[in-house]
């Protein structure tokens, strides 16, 4: 019975020390979370040709309600791009939308030809933010990422801001 007992400790312990090195491995270093966000602010993952400037987030005036991003891109590069999605820090979802004739929908794609800028303004294009977490204040930044149809990655700052005429022309 011997025997038994010591090869089934030795399996326990085996199986502890594996399962202890797949968590080790799975969560990183501090050092090494902030290296890899200091990179993505940066911008060495930003698509070629792309920039995006004068981005902010208009907090919505009642909680629960979503917020709207407003920015500007523009294609420096030879080829069309096609931002295919965004993504903002401090809030669950965020969907490109587009508003014509006083109604606002939801677009999956915005195409931006060679030397093209368009403009995510109140009355346009523009992206509703979901789910605000309660971190995200006026007076502060956090930050959008927009994905393009290639995969390519562009990181834009934005600035939070209280609603005082920032929503004009978002009825649904």
């Amino acid at each position: 019975m011997k025997p038994f007992r010591t090869f089934a400790f030795l399996c326990t312990a085996a199986a502890f020390a594996t399962l202890a090195g797949c968590q080790q491995a799975s969560a990183p270093a501090p050092e090494e979370t902030a290296a890899v966000s200091s990179a993505a602010s940066t911008g060495p993952n930003a698509k070629p040709g792309i920039t995006a400037s004068e981005g902010r987030l208009v907090l919505p005036v009642v909680a629960g309600r979503p917020a709207a991003v407003y920015f500007s891109i523009h294609n420096n590069g030879p080829d069309t791009a096609t931002l295919a999605g965004v993504h903002v820090a401090g809030a669950a979802k965020a969907e490109m939308h587009k508003t014509e004739g006083g109604k606002m929908s939801p677009v999956e794609t915005v195409e931006i030809t060679p030397g093209a800028t368009i403009q995510f303004a109140p009355g346009g294009y523009h992206v509703m933010a979901f789910d605000l977490s309660g971190g995200l204040k006026a007076g502060e930044t956090t930050e959008l990422t927009l994905t393009f149809s290639d995969r390519d990655k562009t990181p834009l700052p934005l600035h939070i801001e209280k609603m005082g005429g920032g929503m004009e022309g978002m009825a649904h």
